[in-house]
């Protein structure tokens, strides 16, 4: 298996309104020589989708709403034919510096990589009590009903195999923030070998993030108790 360089990499990034943060995160994927770029925009109203072009980023229109319909639909498009793809946050929370050690990790024969806030030299600036609560219990929860060791769970930054992603798109159902969960699940599922890596991430640079505690916590729960459900069904004579 050859090495990955920056040709062999699309970042994926979701965007709605953050014309604020997203000329800030093109600069910085830009000086780390990402120029494969793919920006799925749901319906911003300000210059987000501009400045994305600007920077030479491909960007195509969302056609559901929410993080997981824009993921699913990039994961699916015939463009991203990319050996690996990034997916990262438009908000400015996740580095860009960081991408390398993902990569390197696939190299090493990872199908997906996750990024951890919770191992060694990682850290969120970003996550109040509640969050960690809600994060911690997730995490239990994954780890005791499919016998994994992850150490983080809602979290975004990641990087996958094109053939892993072939795997998993088809089976994927999630709409909103909740699809980081449901990768996760599914991956075990499809006994894909999966990588965690540190990372820092950062408070949002600027705006209000679209993330609800109770709504989407209560879709977390939901998808995981619908996949065990699932599962549980299935394997029964």
């Amino acid at each position: 298996m050859k090495k990955l360089g920056n040709s062999d990499v699309t970042v994926v990034i979701p965007t709605l309104n953050e014309e604020e943060n997203m000329a800030e995160v093109m600069r910085e994927l830009d000086l780390m020589g990402y120029n494969k770029i793919l920006v799925v925009d749901a319906d911003s109203t300000d210059r987000t989708v501009e400045i994305a072009k600007e920077y030479g980023a491909i960007v195509i229109p969302q056609k559901g709403r929410g993080k997981g319909s824009a993921l699913r639909q990039v994961f699916e498009h015939d463009g991203l034919d990319s050996d690996a793809i990034i997916t990262i946050d438009a908000d400015g929370s996740m580095k860009p510096e960081e991408i390398p050690r993902f990569i390197e990790a696939l190299d090493s024969g990872a199908d997906l990589v996750k990024g951890s806030r919770f191992l060694p030299s990682a850290y969120s600036e970003d996550m109040n009590l509640i969050r960690k609560i809600g994060n911690r219990f997730f995490l239990w929860l994954v780890n005791l009903l499919w016998s994994a060791n992850y150490t983080d769970l809602c979290y975004g930054f990641a990087a996958f195999r094109r053939d892993a992603l072939k795997k998993l798109c088809p089976d994927l159902k999630s709409t909103n923030f909740e699809i980081e969960t449901e990768i996760l699940i599914k991956a075990r599922k499809f006994g894909l070998k999966i990588t965690e890596v540190p990372s820092i991430e950062l408070r949002r640079r600027h705006g209000k993030s679209n993330l609800s505690i109770l709504r989407d916590g209560f879709r977390i729960l939901r998808t995981i108790i619908d996949e065990f459900v699932s599962r549980s069904t299935a394997s029964s004579p």
